[in-house]
């Protein structure tokens, strides 16, 4: 009889691993649309052609060194290794299994690379509209193939940093990523728009802030309507069990609570937009979801439903100001990545120990600090030797006539795209 609940509980963790794992891969359309929403129409072809790239580097990267370094501390492929289904067992059999839910282990590594693909995506629309493509890829390499996976080995991995000191005993928590992906992503994102500068037409001689519009506002909703079902896989999966009550009480509470949060952000920046500008903007309305979702992420599964609004519309105000107040600063990040993932990442880090009693506010800052100061040192190494390199930047002229014809040498929309 223990043998038949053992091997029902290791169909459906493992299930649920996966569906949850395909509904986080689905947010790489999400990303793909909101982007390409956002950026002008001569851009389309190269910002949808790196997203799709990107996913597919990410999860070659990941197969390669990522996920060993992540959990393993080794650098060895591992793609050489057998998930096999009899050291599962085994194992459970040693340590029981009403740990953290028995699964697959090739389930294991499709839940985490989509993270690490997450993370990545996240970058690409912060350099939109004037990074070369390639270069680009090349930074995915090490972004997922060593930056992200080296600290994610300090957090979710368990590893000390560099050998110095533990973020879990420090009362670090990260329950599915706000500073772990998310920072992380707007951590890299922030180096590259550092050095790669403004879009031309951007910023006036005085320092005034010039609009340059999405192309396309229904792909861009479209876009964020996909990341946030998306991000019920993000959060929910992140449980990583469900074949017990416990277990899927706690999904159903992280569900509500993902879904209240980014509720709340939408109408929060929707007012605040409303409030500062004087018209309902739908550009800081879709952010403002955005932001209520990762502000959540860092634990979703303790807050009640009241807090986790009251988070979520906390966020969606925040992320205005930070939209603004980084456009005053002449920091140029055409979709508001930087400020989404990054700024609300660290605060939905510091809002875990609000209902979260296991982790401490000093736990919390200190793992911020460490995930932030590792992941920008290192991306800003990678991005500078590239741009002494190979460059980073596309010419005046190819930015003037889009990255659609320069890079890939086709239009999305050959009908109606003009040079702008």
């Amino acid at each position: 009889m223990e043998s038949q609940i053992f091997e029902l509980q290791y169909a459906l963790d493992t299930f649920y691993l996966l569906i949850c794992g395909a509904l986080v891969m689905w947010m790489a359309a999400g990303f793909a649309l909101l982007e390409s929403g956002l950026v002008r129409a001569k851009n389309t072809t190269e910002i949808l052609t790196k997203n799709v790239a990107l996913y597919a580097v990410a999860c070659l990267m990941y197969l390669v060194s990522g996920y060993a370094i992540m959990y393993d501390g080794g650098w060895f492929l591992r793609g050489l290794e057998v998930f096999s289904l009899d050291q599962v067992l085994t194992d459970s059999a040693t340590a029981g299994f009403a740990g953290d839910g028995v699964f697959s282990g090739a389930a294991d590594f499709f839940f985490q690379v989509v993270f690490v693909a997450t993370a990545m995506s996240i970058v690409s629309g912060s350099v939109a509209e004037r990074m070369k493509l390639w270069s680009f890829l090349l930074f995915a390499v090490f972004m997922t193939g060593f930056i992200y996976p080296l600290e994610g080995s300090w957090t979710w991995g368990g590893q000390d940093v560099f050998g110095l000191y533990s973020l879990g005993d420090l009362g670090f928590s990260d329950f599915a990523g706000s500073g772990i992906v998310h920072l992380a992503g707007g951590a890299a994102a922030l180096a590259a728009v550092l050095l790669l500068g403004p879009r031309r037409g951007k910023y006036s001689k005085q320092g005034h802030a010039n609009a340059l519009p999405g192309a396309n506002l229904p792909l861009a909703t479209l876009g964020t309507f996909i990341l946030w079902m998306g991000w019920f896989g993000f959060n929910g999966g992140s449980v990583l069990k469900l074949a017990d009550a416990a277990s899927a009480h706690t999904v159903a509470v992280v569900f509500l609570n993902t879904n209240a949060a980014a509720a709340a952000g939408l109408v929060a920046a929707l007012l605040t937009a409303r409030a500062l500008f004087g018209k309902a903007d739908l550009t800081m309305s879709l952010n403002g979801a955005l932001a209520g979702l990762v502000a959540i992420t860092a634990e979703p599964s303790t807050p009640t439903a009241l807090q986790a609004v009251v988070f979520g519309g906390i966020a969606g105000c925040i992320v205005v100001f930070s939209i603004v107040g980084l456009d005053r600063l002449k920091i140029d990040d055409p979709v508001g990545a930087i400020s989404v993932h990054g700024v609300i990442g660290l605060f939905g880090l510091l809002l875990v120990p609000i209902s979260n009693g296991e982790s401490s506010f000093t736990g919390q800052l200190v793992g911020a600090a460490t995930i932030f100061g590792w992941v920008f040192a290192a991306s800003w190494l990678v991005w500078y030797a590239l741009k002494i390199t190979l460059g980073i930047r596309v010419s005046a002229e190819e930015e003037y006539e889009g990255l659609d014809i320069g890079e890939c040498g086709m239009e999305a929309y050959p009908e109606f795209t003009s040079a702008q």
